[in-house]
């Protein structure tokens, strides 16, 4: 080792004790790090049917919207041809509080469906994940 080089490292004894402390450091950490990577591997799965029932969910959400969208549009119509037959204000505006009170009936079940589907959809989206975390994070695995 020359003096004038400034990467030179100056040797000196590890003692026991420290080499023994790195060395199961070293062991914990590369323990942890294969236990990690069986989870992240097992768990993939679980993402994947993840993505699914996301994806399948959202799919029967828009075509329920899309169904109530066409009922909710076929009433309309029927609505307006109703009124179109009226022969007085007060049978127009009986006509229309009957429609409004139909449609307020109609929108309430409707977004109680919405909102059971949605609570539906989310529990089968998250339930592989809630498995593969259960596991992961079993003690003794």
């Amino acid at each position: 080792m020359s003096a004038n080089d400034p990467f030179a490292v100056v040797p000196f004894k590890v003692p026991e004790q420290f080499r023994a402390f790195t060395e199961m450091g070293m062991f914990q950490a590369r323990d942890g790090y294969q236990k990690f990577k069986d989870a992240a591997v097992s768990n993939n799965g679980a993402l994947e049917a993840l993505v699914e029932q996301a994806t399948k969910g959202a799919g029967d959400f828009t075509s329920k919207v899309i169904g109530m969208a066409q009922t909710n549009t076929e009433a309309a119509f029927a609505f307006t041809r109703s009124l179109m037959g009226v022969k007085s204000l007060p049978e127009a505006f009986d006509l229309m509080n009957a429609h409004a009170r139909k449609q307020l009936e109609v929108l309430t079940a409707q977004s109680q469906d919405l909102a059971a589907m949605t609570q539906k959809a989310a529990a089968a989206a998250v339930e592989p994940i809630a498995a593969g975390a259960a596991k992961a994070f079993k003690p003794g695995v």
